[in-house]
């Protein structure tokens, strides 16, 4: 095996985090499920052009906290399967949903499935924006210097909330086999979903970013999708007179903190030569997780395609 950048692998098993926890995150939280609960997701499905001869594939949005409008390509069963499982899907930092094509091997098994798109970044989604303090080059510190209610991730993780309860009330979706999974982002937002929506039975994220932002610092890796932290620190904070007060406040949106309070069963995707998302931030995320939970880890892979990974998902997914 290549030599390790990050822990050992009996140490991997037993680390719980570095970042720390605000003393209101539960409260937090449940304030924020209860804002997108009060906001009238307004759903509009459209066609789209792309076609397929057992598939509908459309267009929808809807409104998420803060008024943004979202996106979302849903394919749906052109038979309707009365009762049928769904799949939410994530996408990776900066990214968009993907192509058609990637959605319909769950459709041709007569899943509905929903791709969203994160707001301001790759897709269609909207960025409201509307907060104090800088927005320079990354979505993690947006917000930072405002409220923590401002916080940007709070509102994308409060999307994908909204979008597993838009699906669930779907006439021909069963709520009870709803699964989801992502890379990456859409790892980090795959976890984040299945601790807000406790209903969600599967998830399969693949080494999520979004985990114990102090120990990405501690470890010399706030660069590549985490470098805007150093960036930050440059420009607003260069003596660090602030680090616990920024590391706290993060905290918030650290998936780490949210893990205890998925009920979904884990399958978790890790590459032990990952400098991307170091693999001890996502075993942070890892043990804390206290449903049934199980490891696909690649020991030489970093922050790549993991081969076989799609058809171990696709697999597991079929147990909805």
């Amino acid at each position: 095996m290549p030599l390790l950048f990050d822990m050992p692998r009996e140490q991997l098993a037993k680390y719980k985090g570095t970042n720390p926890k605000p003393k209101d995150f539960d409260s937090y939280w449940q304030r924020g499920k209860k804002e997108t609960e009060a906001t009238d997701p307004d759903v509009t499905i459209k066609p789209s052009d792309f076609k397929t001869p057992f598939a509908i594939c459309s267009d929808m949005y809807f409104t998420g906290v803060g008024g943004a409008r979202i996106h979302a390509k849903l394919v749906q069963p052109i038979k309707e399967i009365k009762k049928h499982p769904a799949l939410l899907m994530f996408h990776g930092y900066s990214g968009n949903a993907g192509d058609w094509t990637a959605l319909l091997p769950y459709a041709a098994c007569g899943y509905t499935v929903a791709a969203m798109d994160c707001r301001g970044q790759g897709g269609q989604s909207e960025d409201k924006g509307g907060v104090i303090g800088n927005t320079l080059r990354g979505h993690i510190i947006r917000g930072l210097d405002d409220h923590p209610d401002k916080l940007l991730f709070r509102q994308i993780f409060l999307d994908t909330y909204q979008l597993s309860r838009i699906v669930m009330d779907m006439p021909y979706v069963d709520s009870a086999r709803i699964g989801a999974t992502g890379g990456s982002q859409g790892g980090g937002l795959t976890l984040a979903c299945v601790a807000l929506q406790p209903k969600i039975k599967l998830a399969a994220p693949l080494f999520p970013f979004l985990c114990d932002y102090l120990r990405v610092w501690k470890i010399d890796q706030a660069q590549h999708a985490y470098e805007e932290l150093k960036q930050y620190f440059r420009l607003f904070d260069p003596l660090h007179k602030r680090e616990n007060e920024i590391f706290t406040k993060l905290g918030y949106i650290d998936v780490q903190h949210m893990a205890p309070w998925i009920k979904a069963e884990i399958l978790m995707f890790v590459g032990h030569m990952d400098t991307i998302c170091p693999p001890s931030t996502q075993f942070a995320a890892y043990n804390k997780i206290k449903s049934k939970k199980s490891l696909v880890e690649y020991p030489d892979f970093g922050h790549e395609g993991l081969p076989g990974a799609s058809d171990i998902i696709f697999n597991f997914m079929r147990k909805l």
